[in-house]
């Protein structure tokens, strides 16, 4: 099973102009996610997919493959797509170019979902243990079947605890919720159907991608981890993540 982990990479973030080449630790942000993708095992090939040649630049600089995408791609999956059209794979990991301190074993489990064969599309979810994540829209949630197959993804509190009592207000009740982590493994032909498909309800009004598949009837195989990671979105995320990068080093 051949595995292709591609890390879209977009100069023009909205958030955060230039994400892709910001400095944490003397390297562009895109290196430390490269890396953690290529020491992850069973990926073969890692891939940044961009719409700048700046970050086409930067990854040459350090040794790494990227390829300018389409200025239409309007997702990140858009751009993984775009690479899977030309290039022959089993499976494609959209590892996401915010998450520099991504933990290898998170990239792995994701791969390991396609042990199954029944799997065409995978992704990952924590439980949470915060009550102030739990109601915090930034934090997206998921809720399973017994097959650990994603039933619905939202920015709201899922599932609705209705009796008081079980309602974990100050610290929620071990496996009611999960955060989902916006790392992805696609098989390549559900892969090349997705981008094709066009922008849900659910999609558009959760402004979550992850609902145009279960829309279309196609199942999401969620692998629960214990792990954690960073997304780096603003400013401030990028400042914690510098912060603990830093105290990581001092460690050593």
């Amino acid at each position: 099973m051949k595995v292709v982990a591609v890390i879209p990479a977009r100069y023009a973030s909205t958030r955060l102009p230039k994400k892709p080449l910001a400095n944490i630790g003397g390297r562009p942000m895109v290196h430390h996610v490269w890396e953690r993708a290529r020491a992850a095992k069973g990926v073969h090939e890692v891939v940044v997919a961009t719409d700048d040649d700046r970050i086409v630049d930067a990854v040459k600089a350090f040794g790494g493959e990227a390829v300018l995408t389409s200025s239409s791609c309007e997702s990140g999956t858009d751009r993984v797509a775009e690479v899977a059209r030309f290039r022959p794979s089993d499976i494609f990991i959209n590892v996401q170019g915010d998450l520099p301190l991504v933990p290898t074993s998170m990239i792995e489990a994701v791969i390991g979902a396609f042990d199954d064969p029944s799997v065409r599309m995978a992704t990952l979810a924590r439980e949470i243990h915060d009550p102030q994540d739990v109601y915090n829209p930034h934090v997206v949630k998921v809720v399973m079947n017994v097959r650990g197959d994603a039933l619905y993804f939202s920015r709201a509190a899922i599932p609705h605890v209705r009796d008081r009592s079980d309602r974990g207000v100050d610290v929620p009740q071990p496996d009611t919720f999960y955060q989902h982590f916006g790392l992805y493994g696609y098989r390549r032909d559900l892969l090349l159907e997705f981008a094709g498909w066009p922008v849900g309800r659910l999609e558009r009004l959760e402004k979550l991608e992850q609902l145009r598949a279960l829309e279309q009837g196609c199942p999401i195989r969620v692998v629960v981890t214990d792990e954690q990671t960073h997304e780096v979105n603003t400013l401030e995320d990028l400042e914690r993540v510098r912060d603990l990068l830093t105290s990581h080093s001092e460690r050593l």
